[in-house]
Formats: structure tokens, C-alpha cells, sequence
């Protein structure tokens, strides 16, 4: 280790306090120190090269030191570097709004900025529940959320998105919200398998997630299996009815991350999930919030992922939040989106008092709202999304070789959003011990190699950037593979 290395972990160690780290063991780590970039590559103070597996969490779209982001952040430079919105205008601001409205699925029109995927959704919950009160239900303040969601760590983030191990302190902190069973086809609930042994004529399963459908058999992966895929749809589509039924007058919005639940481990949607839920809320008369910041951008195949599911009987979001790879990276940006129907609640004599009194210092920042135009110009000169669409086909065909390997539980894949869940035991399911940090430790094999990704608790994620070349993703995919089917599982517990 140099001395510039060693300076700079010694200080990171006395000061720094890192995201979802446990610090008492940080301490005592010798992590990389990421000193520059270059496309997809990271280098470290001692000039190691890494491949940036997790896209700088989920945020960097077509690489690093881009020259036509550079040079939009450099031009706008030249002419001011932040403006405040209040009261003022922005022609950053005003063209990505305009570019976006363009892009979005459905009839979302408006943009609220902000600067983060936290902030973007508080501003959804806000414009929300001001929408029922400003159109004389002030009752409707409530929200339904999805078991195992993620939105953030603010407080109505928390609230929406409660996850027991990031929010248990702040569980005082937080506003009533009812839960809806998400679809997760490595823990089917138990209606749902008896559901499947009543209709197998035998009852024994071919395929270990349900039985002897011929769509099926060969199914090794629970999320690979369509049959315990349209069960499970169905049964939470059913369970969110009926609490729609009952709670329905009382709630305001009903927010959903679609088709992938991110921070859940890479939970992926069954095709038809989030086009229900959607068709649910038109018809008990409640809003639909899209949180898209970890899947907008093309993560999960077109540009936003609530476009796979919009077709005749489904028109889309009416709200839906962006962050993460809005700025293709490189600077923090989050914009909310609205039909003209939600804004124009907000729309009246100064004597109604309407306005939405919401804002941040940084809104509508014209650094980042130029990175933005840029990567999204970047989007279409470069055809990004035909990009995602090979190197979603490259990643399902690499990831196979995981069906030899016994401490696979499931592969979960949409678009190059991907999940591989580690356990002890495929055949039973039962799990490796947390406190192991078994996918931390895995991940951590991976770095010698030149690759940079992280777990959540017994999922590896892969995120690669949109963009990335086929050639570093066929080398992250071998490190991968390698590393999973190759480590000696009896020595990761010790």
C-alpha cells in the first residue's frame, strides 16, 4: 500500500461516516479508494482497474468522463453554474422538462426538480395527498405500499417503503401506510402454493418452483417459471382489491416500483403486474405513483419500465419519480412527474391558496439539468436502448451456466437490472446465516479480478451501465459465473 493510500484510509477511518455501512468493521477494512474513471473502469489510489459492475450505484448510464457530458457541463459553466427556480427561469431547466414531457409514457406533462430519489418521492406523497385536498376529499391522505419496497430514507420514504432492518429506530417516525403482497416467486405465499398442488393431478413438482406444466418443466429458477408467475399475479392483484375495497376512500395513492423491486433483492414483476395494479387504481378511484429512480433510464429494457406494461386498458402513471440516471451519473438531479389533471389541483386565485409551497435550494440546478440534456441526447444519437436489449440477451445467456451451481437459489433478471440469490441449500431453501456477510464476502472475491459490485444481504446485484460495451460485459460475466460457481461455499460460513 503507497503512503498517499495509506493517508487517505487512515482519514476515512477517523472521519467519514459511510452509507449502510456497519462502521465497527469498516475499520478494520482496506477497501479500494477510487482515485478517477475512464468509461467503465474505475481506478484506485494504487491503480488497480475495476469494471463499475454497480453503475456507481444504479446512477451512471453511459460511462464515465463522457466527452459530450463533459463539454455540456464545461459550456454550462461559462455561464452560470446554479440559479434559483423561485420566481425565476432556466433554460437548462425548461428544455430536460420539455424533453422529458416528450419521452414519459402516458399523459405526464409537468416537472417538479429536485436532487434526490428521496426527495422526488416526498414530492410525490406531498402533490398527492394536496391533489384530494384540494379537490375536497381530504380524507384520502393515506397510501398503499408493496412488501418489500424501497423508496428512500426519508421520512415518508420510510413510510412507504419500510424495510424492518434499514428503519426499525425510526418506526415512530413514520405516517400510516397499508401493504399489498408484492409477487416474489422465491417466497410464494402459502395460498399461493397449495394453489399449485391442488391443480397438479399428482401433486409432485417437476420444476422446483410449482409442477408439471409443459411451459414449465425445465424451470430451475423460481422466477423463470411463467406458471407460478401468473399465480402469483394473480393472488396479489386479488389481496390488493380487496384492501382497496376497505381502505380505499381513506387513500390517496397507491406507489409501486415497476417491475423491479430494487433494494428488495432484485424482485422482479410477472409481465401484466404493474398494468393491474394500474387498471386497480383508475378503478377504486385512487392515484398511481411510479417510482421509476432505480428503474428509469433503460435499466429494464425501455427508457421508463412502466412503458412494458401501457397498452389500451392501461395509459400509465399519474406521478412518477425519476432520479439515479437522470444526469447519466454524473450530478445529483431528481425531477417528479404529473399529468396536467394532478398539477392543475393546484391551480387557482391566490385567495384559494392552492400553490404548492415545496421546494429546494438546488431545484432545477443548471449544471445537472445540462448533463442531462446531454445524456439523453446521448440516449438517441447513440441508440442506447437497442444496446440494453443485447446485452439483456448476453446476461440471460451467461447467467445459465448458474443452474449447475447448488447455492443458486434464483437468477431475477429484467432488462440489466439482475439479482443472483446465494443460499445454503437450493433443495430446501434455507438461507445462509446474515451475520456471515456470505454476499459481501463474495462480492469482495470478485475485486482481485478486476470487478466492482455489491450485495444485498444473499443477492448479488449486476447493474451494468446501459451503454456498456459487450466486451466488458462478457468479462464481468465470466468474473461472475467464475466466482459463484467456483468458491468452496463449506468456507464462506467460517
Amino acid at each position: 500500500m503507497n503512503e498517499r493510500t495509506q493517508r487517505l484510509l487512515e482519514l476515512d477511518h477517523a472521519h467519514v461516516w459511510h452509507p449502510f455501512t456497519p462502521m465497527k468493521q469498516w475499520v478494520n477494512q482496506q477497501v479500494p479508494i477510487i482515485d478517477r474513471a475512464e468509461g467503465e473502469y474505475l481506478f484506485d489510489t494504487e491503480g488497480n482497474r475495476y469494471i463499475d459492475g454497480v453503475s456507481s450505484l444504479w446512477c451512471n448510464v453511459h460511462g464515465h468522463r463522457v466527452p459530450e457530458i463533459d463539454q455540456a457541463i464545461r459550456d454550462q459553466l461559462d455561464k452560470v453554474a446554479h440559479s434559483t427556480l423561485l420566481g425565476l427561469g432556466s433554460p437548462p431547466s425548461i428544455e430536460l422538462a420539455a424533453m422529458l414531457a416528450e419521452r414519459a409514457p402516458g399523459a405526464l406533462n409537468k416537472v417538479f426538480y429536485s436532487d434526490a430519489g428521496a426527495t422526488a418521492v416526498e414530492i410525490a406523497f406531498k402533490v398527492a395527498v394536496g391533489y384530494w385536498y384540494h379537490r375536497g376529499r381530504p380524507e384520502k391522505s393515506a397510501f398503499i405500499g408493496f412488501g418489500g419496497a424501497y423508496h428512500g430514507d426519508t421520512v415518508g420514504a420510510m413510510s412507504v417503503g419500510y424495510s424492518d432492518l434499514f428503519h426499525r429506530p425510526f418506526v415512530s417516525m413514520v405516517f400510516r401506510t397499508h401493504w399489498a403482497p408484492s409477487p416474489d416467486p422465491a417466497r410464494p405465499p402459502q395460498p399461493v402454493v397449495d394453489r399449485l398442488k391442488m391443480e397438479d393431478a399428482d401433486g409432485q413438482a417437476k420444476c422446483p418452483a410449482c409442477g408439471p406444466e409443459a411451459d414449465c418443466t425445465q424451470a430451475v429458477f423460481p422466477s423463470q417459471c411463467p406458471r407460478l408467475a401468473r399465480a402469483l399475479r394473480d393472488h396479489c392483484l386479488d389481496e390488493l382489491e380487496a384492501m382497496l375495497q376497505t381502505h380505499a376512500d381513506h387513500t390517496a395513492a397507491i406507489v409501486i416500483e415497476p417491475v423491479m423491486q430494487g433494494a428488495a433483492g432484485m424482485v422482479c414483476q410477472p409481465e401484466g403486474f404493474v398494468r393491474g395494479v394500474g387498471e386497480l387504481a383508475r378503478k377504486y378511484d385512487v392515484l398511481l405513483i411510479t417510482d421509476e429512480v432505480a428503474t428509469g433510464f433503460g435499466r429494464t429494457g425501455p427508457l421508463f419500465a412502466c412503458e412494458r406494461e401501457v397498452d389500451e386498458s392501461w395509459h400509465g402513471p399519474d406521478i412518477m419519480a425519476l432520479a439515479k440516471g437522470i444526469s447519466g451519473g454524473y450530478l445529483p438531479l431528481a425531477a417528479t412527474m404529473f399529468t396536467d389533471e394532478v398539477e392543475g389541483a393546484f391551480r387557482g386565485e391566490l385567495r384559494e391558496r392552492k400553490t404548492f409551497y415545496h421546494g429546494h435550494t438546488y431545484t432545477g440546478n443548471a449544471l445537472a439539468c445540462a448533463a442531462a440534456i446531454a445524456s439523453l441526447e446521448l440516449f438517441d444519437r447513440n441508440r442506447v436502448l437497442d444496446r440494453v436489449a443485447a446485452n439483456a440477451a448476453m446476461i440471460a445467456d451467461h447467467l445459465e451456466a448458474l443452474k449447475a451451481c447448488p447455492h443458486v437459489l434464483d437468477v431475477r433478471q429484467r432488462g440489466i437490472m439482475v439479482g443472483i440469490e446465494i443460499c445454503r441449500d437450493r433443495d430446501t431453501r434455507e438461507p445462509f446465516d446474515f451475520a456471515k456477510q456470505v454476499g459481501a464476502r463474495l462480492c469482495a472475491a470478485m475485486r482481485p479480478h478486476g470487478l466492482i459490485v455489491r450485495p444485498l444481504g444473499n443477492v448479488i446485484i449486476l447493474m451494468p451501465m446501459p451503454a456498456m460495451s459487450p466486451e466488458t460485459l462478457r468479462r464481468m460475466l465470466d468474473i461472475v459465473v467464475e466466482t459463484i460457481n467456483g468458491w468452496k461455499y463449506e468456507h464462506l460460513e467460517g
